[in-house]
């Protein structure tokens, strides 16, 4: 049964695709404005330039520094010598009062056990998080927008079949107007069914209201005024077939699974960075200037450079690296223990769609059948209205058969293209 179903729906895509195409192309309009025109976009690639400079900020860490400073001190007393000489003592000074430099420095970590590598790596796992968080936000975008659009085809379908139940009422009403004048027909009779209008018009009206907001809400999202309505429910993507592939395919395509694993991914470059903890680095050290203070005239500049290495050597830091590689490792565990709950939830949610699919494609199976014989009992009732022999009752109650009939099979469409939309959404599918 079944397959049976599934078959059907094929089968009616397939139908429908050709007569679809001009809608399908406008879906896909749409929703690529929406990301475009949606200020929520313009923050997302925002903060992918923002990732994008934090792995050059991380890069830089293993680049040389170089600055230039300048200084000037004045001390006293400052550090004489006194040097006996027959009659006359000799008198040193071995530092200047004004001691003042210029210098032009340099460093280079010539080995940092890997920080620098860390430091990079974990940047590159906030890029790639940032690039997934943009299409996770496109895919619930994209939904929200189809979802939209296919509520604009199904209020205005609604209003449609509003429209002709009204004409039909008041085709019926001229009819009780002309038997009134003939005496065939009471003024309660018109008043019934100009009753029935009202009431028919009244929920015309709020369906109108509805579909306005929707039209307003999509304008909102993709910044498009819409002033059309699509023409069917013909979704534009074959669906999975089985609960089994469209759980495969949400894994491996779903930008919240991809988002999961890119979280994992930050937490694992975490757990490396804080590894580096404590470790040594081998610096190289450089400068050259000028400065004042050696000898024999101390108070002269002279040009001056130095060279050398730094080795640094953390011995007791109060076990900060150790547990910080705890907490990481903590956090890892965390967010691993959030796939699990991420695919039970998935696989509830698309088992429940795939129910839903199931229900709406058996009522199709019998809707127009029920449509059929609705209308055929409408004009059945009709026409002994019009010879005399039938109520205003029974034919106020055919009318509302029809009415029903079609709205239950307006809903099971409008049912089975959502079910059809969500399933997309859930298993990855980029439809747009």
């Amino acid at each position: 049964m079944i397959k049976r179903i599934f078959t059907i729906i094929a089968l009616l895509w397939i139908s429908q695709t050709a007569f679809s195409q001009e809608n399908t192309g406008e879906l896909k309009k749409l929703i690529n404005q929406s990301f475009t025109y949606f200020p929520q976009f313009k923050e997302l690639d925002q903060s992918l330039k923002v990732a994008e400079n934090q792995i050059e900020l991380a890069k830089s860490a293993g680049l040389p520094s170089i600055g230039a400073n300048g200084s000037y001190r004045y001390t006293d007393p400052v550090s004489e010598i006194n040097i006996g000489s027959g009659d006359q003592a000799l008198h040193f000074q071995i530092m200047p009062n004004s001691s003042y430099s210029t210098m032009l420095n340099a460093s280079y970590t010539l080995w940092d056990f890997g920080i620098v590598k860390a430091d990079v790596a974990r940047a590159k796992a906030g890029l790639q998080y940032a690039k997934t968080n943009i299409a996770y936000n496109q895919n619930q975008m994209a939904f929200q927008v189809a979802s939209l659009y296919y509520q604009i085809a199904y209020l205005n379908k609604a209003i449609a079949i509003q429209d002709s139940v009204i004409n039909f009422l008041a085709a019926n009403k001229k009819d009780t107007e002309i038997k009134l004048r003939n005496g065939d027909a009471i003024k309660y009779d018109v008043l019934s069914i100009q009753s029935s209008i009202d009431l028919e018009n009244n929920r015309k009206i709020d369906l109108q209201n509805s579909l306005d907001k929707q039209y307003a809400l999509m304008e909102y999202t993709s910044g498009v005024k819409v002033s059309t309505s699509p023409a069917d429910f013909s979704f534009p993507v074959v669906n999975q077939a089985s609960l089994e592939n469209a759980l495969e395919s949400a894994k491996n395509n779903n930008p919240e699974f991809l988002l999961l694993k890119d979280r994992i991914g930050m937490a694992e470059a975490e757990l490396q960075q804080s590894k580096t903890g404590g470790r040594p680095s081998l610096s190289l050290l450089a400068g050259t200037g000028y400065a004042n203070g050696y000898t024999p005239d101390i108070d002269k500049a002279r040009y001056t450079y130095n060279a050398g290495v730094t080795l640094s050597i953390p011995i007791y830091q109060g076990g900060r690296a150790k547990k910080q590689v705890q907490l990481t490792q903590s956090q890892l565990q965390q967010t691993k223990l959030t796939e699990e709950s991420l695919n039970n939830t998935y696989k509830r949610d698309i088992e429940q769609t795939f129910i839903d699919m199931k229900s709406n494609a058996s009522s199709l199976l019998n809707a127009n059948a029920q449509i059929k014989e609705a209308k055929e009992a409408q004009k059945l009732a009709q026409s002994r209205y019009r010879n005399g022999i039938g109520t205003n009752l029974e034919l106020t109650n055919a009318s509302t058969n029809v009415q029903r009939a079609l709205l239950r099979n307006l809903q099971y469409e409008y049912q089975l293209c959502i079910a059809e939309l969500t399933l997309a959404k859930l298993s990855g599918v980029k439809y747009w």
